[in-house]
């Protein structure tokens, strides 16, 4: 009986996380969402969210670990699709666009925290975004023989240029977004190239 009430406990806890992302647009952050809203969302009574969550706070640091970690389940999977052949750049360019494509309000909790008012959350998403990065510099380093350092700066760059972009691409329409993509490819090659001289 108690396997049913964790797994209940689980669904309930999901549908809040799951309701919480569905509220957010590009009006409305995590700061202007109020518990009744996500509770009613989640078909739950809001005296119930206190089972789960100790407060919105709680609630919203869940979601930016989680779209930290839907990130860089995602670029994983880019390698995994590089490893078939294609570019290293325009594979992994066209796979975020398609993150920001599927899931906008994820990458826009990721945005909006990493800059919010909120110290948890800045820490938190500055925390994931670095996670990111120091993939992509272990990912970087392995394959050219960088040193770390030369690794993480190249990384860093990289990373950067990709939120910028995306950020800009969440207000544009299929053919901006195209434009940008390939010009953000350019400038990621053009960083790399760098990379390999860095004096």
């Amino acid at each position: 009986m108690a396997g049913v009430r964790a797994i209940q406990k689980e669904k309930t806890r999901r549908a809040l996380v799951d309701a919480a992302f569905n509220q957010l647009n590009a009006e409305k952050s995590f700061s202007n969402l109020s518990l009744r809203e996500v509770a009613r969302e989640a078909n739950i009574a809001a005296t119930s969210f206190y089972r789960h969550f100790k407060d919105m706070d709680e609630l919203g640091l869940v979601m930016v670990d989680e779209a930290g970690m839907t990130l860089r389940q995602l670029m994983r999977q880019a390698r995994k699709r590089i490893e078939k052949g294609g570019s290293v750049i325009a594979i992994s360019v066209e796979t975020f666009f398609e993150f920001i494509n599927n899931s906008p309000n994820v990458f826009r909790l990721l945005l909006r925290e990493s800059s919010g008012t909120s110290q948890a959350f800045r820490t938190a998403a500055a925390r994931e975004i670095k996670h990111f990065a120091d993939e992509l510099a272990e990912y970087i380093s392995n394959k050219h023989g960088y040193s770390q350092y030369i690794a993480y700066v190249q990384a860093e760059g990289m990373v950067t240029l990709v939120f910028t972009a995306g950020a800009n691409a969440l207000d544009m329409n299929p053919k901006e977004r195209e434009q940008l993509k390939e010009r953000l490819i350019l400038q990621l090659r053009m960083l790399a190239r760098g990379a390999a001289h860095p004096h």
